[in-house]
């Protein structure tokens, strides 16, 4: 059995120029339900050498992440979308992410490897329909619920 036989037909795979094992661990590290499933290191690394791939889940998603070396680089035409049940989970989610990292606006964050991150709250997509949330939020970096909820109110 194959590592990726156990994943979903489709999964993120994240290039990273040589911090892909940091990367890989500081995600699990915020995430609950997440851990590390399998390093590869090419037949021409040596003893202590970095592995070439590493796979990892997020809250039970497969991903898998390479140390790829300087030829691309992540940026803000792919992002990750974290669902927020409250704004405790906002606060937390955007405060660990964005640490080292740049906060952005309309709740997203590109973290310290350069991976982008939408932290939504659910109820996001039905306050912005009404334009004076969807203008509140505009002027946001992270989303406040009560905010948004006293914009479309008033």
């Amino acid at each position: 059995m194959g590592v990726f036989d156990s994943y979903p037909r489709v999964s993120p795979f994240l290039w990273f120029h040589s911090r892909a094992e940091q990367a890989a661990a500081f995600y699990i590290s915020i995430f609950p339900n997440s851990k590390m499933l399998s390093e590869y290191y090419s037949s021409d690394s040596g003893d202590g050498a970095k592995p070439l791939t590493i796979g990892f889940s997020l809250d039970g998603l497969p991903m898998t992440a390479i140390n790829g070396g300087p030829y691309y680089t992540l940026n803000e035409a792919f992002s990750l979308v974290v669902r927020c049940d409250s704004q405790a989970d906002v606060d937390y989610y955007y405060g660990k992410l964005s640490e080292g990292g740049t906060e952005i606006q309309c709740g997203w964050l590109t973290d310290r490897f350069g991976l982008t991150w939408q932290i939504v709250p659910t109820q996001l997509p039905e306050l912005i329909k009404n334009p004076k949330a969807m203008a509140a939020m505009m002027e946001m970096k992270k989303i406040d619920i009560a905010e948004l909820e006293k914009a479309a109110k008033g």
